[in-house]
Formats: C-alpha cells, sequence, structure tokens
C-alpha cells in the first residue's frame, strides 16, 4: 500500500518511533483517532507506557435529512475543533481572509437530550430522566433539576447518577 504522508487515514508507521500504528478507534464523543502500538495504556499509572503517539482524525461532516429553516438548503452536522456539535447549512461557509461567514449563516449548537424514566428519585420522589451530554456520557438525574442563568445557581431537585459506558 502506497503511504501519503499527509493523509492520516492511509498513514500505516508511528513518526515516533515506526512502530504500526492501531485501527481507527471511536472515542465516546465521536471523535476518531489511531495509537501507536508499541503504546499501551497503564491502568495503574494513568499514563500511556512506551510510545505515546496518538493520531487524531478530522471529524468528517455529515449531510443529514433535515432542512435549513432560512434557505431549505441540507444541514450538515459538523463538530468544531474543541469537540462541539453543531448542525449548520450547507451553503454557510467562512471567509478566513476577510474573517466573516460567507453563504447562509444558520448555526444550531447539539446540547444534551433527555429521555423520561420510570424510575422515581430516591431523594424527592418524583421521575428521573436519562440525560444524554453532547459528549455522549450519560446520567439519572432527577425532572424537577435545573439551572438558574442568572443566579448561576442549580434549582430543584440535585439528585445525580453518573452511568458508565454501556449502562
Amino acid at each position: 500500500m502506497q503511504q501519503e504522508p499527509n493523509d492520516p487515514k492511509t498513514q500505516e508507521l508511528c513518526p515516533k518511533c515506526g512502530s504500526k500504528l492501531s485501527e481507527i478507534v471511536v472515542t465516546g464523543s465521536g471523535k476518531k483517532l489511531r495509537r501507536c502500538s508499541a503504546g499501551m495504556w497503564n491502568s495503574e499509572t494513568k499514563k500511556i507506557d512506551g510510545c505515546d503517539y496518538v493520531l487524531w482524525l478530522p471529524f468528517e461532516p455529515q449531510t443529514l435529512e433535515e432542512k435549513c429553516p432560512k434557505c431549505g438548503s441540507p444541514l450538515v452536522l459538523t463538530m468544531t475543533r474543541f469537540g462541539k456539535k453543531m448542525k449548520k447549512c450547507s451553503k454557510g461557509g467562512w471567509d478566513a481572509t476577510a474573517k466573516k461567514a460567507t453563504g447562509c449563516d444558520y448555526i444550531e449548537w447539539i446540547n444534551g437530550t433527555s429521555e423520561p424514566l420510570e424510575e422515581e428519585c430516591p431523594d424527592c420522589g418524583s421521575k428521573l430522566v436519562l440525560y444524554t451530554t453532547a459528549s455522549g456520557k450519560k446520567m439519572k438525574k432527577c425532572s424537577t433539576a435545573g439551572w438558574d442563568k442568572e443566579k448561576r445557581v442549580a434549582t430543584g431537585c440535585t439528585y445525580i447518577q453518573w452511568l458508565k459506558p454501556g449502562e
């Protein structure tokens, strides 16, 4: 296989030590990466033993079935360089030299989602909800829980139970 030096998908060897790179791994937040096969995660020290090279692959925007409410073009699911997901109009763009948006400027940030559960809150007796953060982490929390943006304090019941991946 011919290796393209600037294409992360076809890169086969670690630039640090020359070992093979692993297969593509998808994180819980949807990011893709390839690790050096000479490196191994040590759960006791919480560090990588051996080569610590990680190749982060760029997030590929996905065209959605939804239409832009401003211009009717298809929406695209994309991710910022900090991992925040958003839906944006496929006709929108960015002019780096002029530092301004071009085309349609519709953007919808993706926050967490809530699903009602049949379980009751152990603290107050109200129903629990399953909340999934934008990065994919899940928790059970009381349906009366909230946040006062002006005072910057939690409101309602404070019960939260974070779930481990797969639960």
